[in-house]
């Protein structure tokens, strides 16, 4: 049953990242068409073709590797000045086809001009007003936008389902009751939590503090949140403790002294520290809201995306170390589809995870890869969205500033000459996948 859930879990996480791949591609597709572009290809996947159907004049269909997706838009690149010449031939159903003749000149601009030739393999003579590159400006930017927003919209529809539900597991509201009073102090050291005969009982038992109880003041300091409760008693060492608290609607006053132990510094900071311990643990609960607050956290969680995309490379690079063992790898660090796959599996297989709290880990998987893909192809680099995007925007720029000094139209942004950009990010891109495929295999993170 153990495996079974597992496969259930990796399955069903899979099968979420395909189909919003799969939205993604669909949010270029459906303006591309609207606008009037030729599409001839939607994909889910890379190499073989597995099924396929034609639909009208695009090919809709699924490939054998799952670790993206496509959508072919004819003309994303214009004939350039490389040399070429476009020339009209015909098929072998006698079919008119518009063609670029390829130069034969240096390396990177033999690259450039292959690639708008293989652009222009599409190209029909009827099909020469159907090309993105000939699109205004903006409507380039919905095109290219369409996809990643696709997969931000999916994830804050996923969140704010949770958020208005179970509530958000970043944002912990600390209550001021009492939720448990150890018995005793047992060291931090020792891995247990069964008291003996030698552990000392804990101020707070001594006290006579009881779960439920609100505590209201500690030193004749008012209650205002758990941070400070708890730096108080910290800094209070081994010295006299009043703690008032309310127990069934009434105030009672009770006195102990705090004992100094050693405890961590924070959950950031693991170093050990003596300090002033009481002996409570406080109730909490999971801060809940709706779109206006799914929104208000997603804003910071793009601050986090965009700081994390900027070191992505050197996390990436950590990670590589961790699978040659020259590091442990970072339990925060990133992890490829494999590696959220690993988690949805072992959360649907963990006896100690109920079935909500499964299906929860589960669409919080599915909502954080759709934030970070969304994210990610922002990036203004090609061959991401984000850098057909810059190049659409750059263009508009270009074309406003010439209009606004009553110069000749400069025409359309030449994306193709970033192209050798184009293949060392790529190339990146692969490499950084093949890594943290690799090391969700070799050395995995679990979910805690």
């Amino acid at each position: 049953m153990t495996a079974l859930l597992y496969t259930a879990g990796v399955v069903a996480f899979v099968v979420a990242i395909l189909a919003s791949i799969g939205l993604h591609e669909f949010g270029h597709l459906v303006p591309a068409k609207k606008f009037g572009c030729k599409v001839p290809q939607w994909f889910i996947g890379f190499g073989p073709t597995v099924w396929s159907k034609q639909i009208g004049d695009t090919e809709y269909g699924v490939k054998a590797i799952p670790l993206g997706g496509y959508v072919k838009i004819v003309g994303m690149l214009p004939p350039g000045a490389e040399g070429l010449v476009e020339e009209t031939t015909y098929d072998e159903d006698g079919e008119p086809v518009h063609k670029v003749r390829r130069s034969n000149t240096g390396m990177f601009t033999q690259l450039i001009s292959d690639a708008r030739a293989a652009e222009w393999e599409y190209v029909k003579q009827h099909d020469t007003d159907r090309l993105f590159y000939r699109l205004p400006w903006w409507k380039k930017v919905v095109v290219m936008a369409g996809g990643p927003m696709v997969n931000i919209a999916i994830a804050f529809g996923l969140f704010v389902i949770l958020f208005a539900t179970y509530g958000n597991p970043r944002d912990e509201v600390v209550e001021p009751t009492v939720a448990a009073v150890p018995e005793c102090v047992i060291p931090v050291a020792e891995q247990r939590t069964t008291c003996t005969a030698d552990d000392p009982e804990s101020p707070a038992a001594k006290a006579g503090i009881e779960p439920g109880d609100e505590i209201v003041s500690f030193n004749g300091t008012p209650y205002t949140d758990w941070q400070s409760l708890q730096a108080q008693i910290r800094d209070n060492a081994d010295g006299d403790a009043v703690i008032e608290v309310r127990r069934d609607g009434e105030l009672l006053t009770l006195e102990t002294s705090t004992t100094v132990t050693l405890r961590q510094t924070s959950l950031e900071d693991q170093t050990l520290t003596e300090v002033g311990f009481l002996g409570v643990q406080p109730a909490s609960h999971l801060q809940t809201g709706g779109p206006l607050y799914t929104a208000k956290q997603m804003e910071s969680m793009t601050a986090e995306t965009v700081q994390a995309l900027v070191h992505l490379p050197v996390k990436v690079y950590e990670v590589g170390r961790a699978v040659v063992g020259l590091q442990e790898r970072d339990p925060e660090g990133p992890v490829s589809i494999v590696g959220g796959g690993r988690f949805a599996g072992e959360a649907a297989a963990s006896d100690a995870f109920p079935l909500t709290d499964k299906l929860v880990t589960l669409l919080f998987l599915v909502a954080s890869f759709n934030f970070f893909i969304g994210m990610f192809n922002f990036v203004p680099l090609l061959p991401l969205d984000g850098g057909h995007i810059a190049g659409a925007l750059y263009e508009g720029l270009k074309r406003g500033v010439a209009r606004l000094r009553g110069r000749p139209d400069p025409g359309h942004v030449d994306v193709a000459r970033l192209l050798p950009v184009a293949y060392v990010v790529g190339l990146a891109m692969l490499v950084m996948g093949v890594v943290l495929i690799v090391a969700d295999l070799v050395v995995p993170l679990h979910i805690s």
